[in-house]
């Protein structure tokens, strides 16, 4: 199968790049917004202007049987846009719903979106997981702009016969995860006392291998056509029970004081951060039975095996 990757120099993209040209059975297409001056061996490369409304990939999508589209704007925490939304629409709903366009006029077989857990909502109730096919609750721009492309892709696909599969992944961690997972990894490594001994909520989260491992396998699979799917490790955990595993998998002990959730959200709200208390201290919790169920995939990789790989990468990496 010839597959056409976007987001190729991304946290996901390079993981599922490096899978297929594992895979003799995949002929693989990388595209870039810059070509890497070091390249695996075996790969095509192609070049892709910024994701948005007037973006070419007739050429990037010829002769192509499959795209898994990895490329978006992300989850900004520090947003500096004037309007946020119109900068995610303009790159995850329009740059999104350009490429599949072309790659249905060139005869695209299958569409691979890679969406995002935002889009079911921002948190669960207990015992009451999110679902793949919940009504949406996205409620900010990345989230909007994510819902917005599901629908106008799963509109094309009713339009031209595309394939669409839709993946939504929660937190994804893995060696060379970055950002809030990459600070606790460094704040467990050196000792850091930190207050969140006593939270007791659920966290679905998912290991890069893992999701890699069911993009793949949506490439080519009959029963997931015009699907969406949640994913996660299959284990959910509180966020005490994450740092504490982290902690043995880096070789520490986690220094975690035993503080009340309630003074942790009372804190943030003064601090006018109650968004940090949702993600610490609420609960988002995924029900991939329809995954296991319609493909019979089920994650390859333990929670312990996946924080171990990760340990191993942080501690052997210079970190800045």
């Amino acid at each position: 199968m010839r597959v056409l990757l976007t987001g190729a120099s991304g946290f996901v993209g390079r993981a599922v790049q490096a899978r297929l040209l594992s895979d003799a059975e995949h002929e693989l297409r990388s595209a870039f917004r810059q070509i890497p001056p070091q390249l695996p061996a075996g790969l095509q490369t192609c070049l892709a202007s910024a994701l948005g409304p007037d973006a070419d990939w007739s050429g990037a999508v010829q002769g192509v049987d499959a795209v898994i589209h990895c490329a978006a704007r992300v989850h900004v925490m520090d947003e500096q846009a004037d309007d946020p939304l119109a900068e995610f629409r303009q790159a995850n709903v329009e740059g999104t719903l350009r490429l599949a366009r072309q790659a249905a006029a060139a005869g695209v077989r299958r569409f691979v979106f890679v969406s995002s857990i935002k889009v079911s909502g921002e948190q669960t109730q207990p015992g009451e997981p999110f679902k793949a096919d919940d009504q949406p609750q996205a409620c900010d721009p990345y989230g909007i702009s994510k819902r917005e492309a599901e629908d106008g892709l799963l509109a094309l696909a009713a339009e031209t016969g595309l394939e669409v599969v839709i993946v939504r992944p929660p937190l994804v961690y893995g060696p060379g995860v970055k950002a809030n997972f990459q600070s606790l990894l460094t704040l467990l490594e050196r000792g850091v006392p930190m207050p969140f001994g006593a939270i007791r909520n659920s966290r679905s989260l998912v290991a890069l291998d893992n999701l890699v491992d069911l993009l793949v396998l949506c490439l080519g699979h009959p029963a997931a056509a015009g699907q969406r799917f949640l994913v996660s490790d299959g284990e959910d955990l509180s966020t005490t029970e994450l740092l504490r595993r982290l902690a043995g998998a880096l070789g520490k002990p986690a220094l975690l004081l035993p503080v009340p959730m309630s003074w942790l959200r009372g804190c943030a709200w003064l601090l006018g951060r109650s968004d940090i208390s949702v993600r610490l201290c609420g609960s988002l919790q995924v029900d991939i039975g329809k995954t296991r169920e319609r493909l019979g995939w089920n994650p390859p990789v333990s929670v312990d095996q996946a924080m171990a790989d990760t340990a191993a990468y942080f501690l052997e990496t210079p970190q800045s």
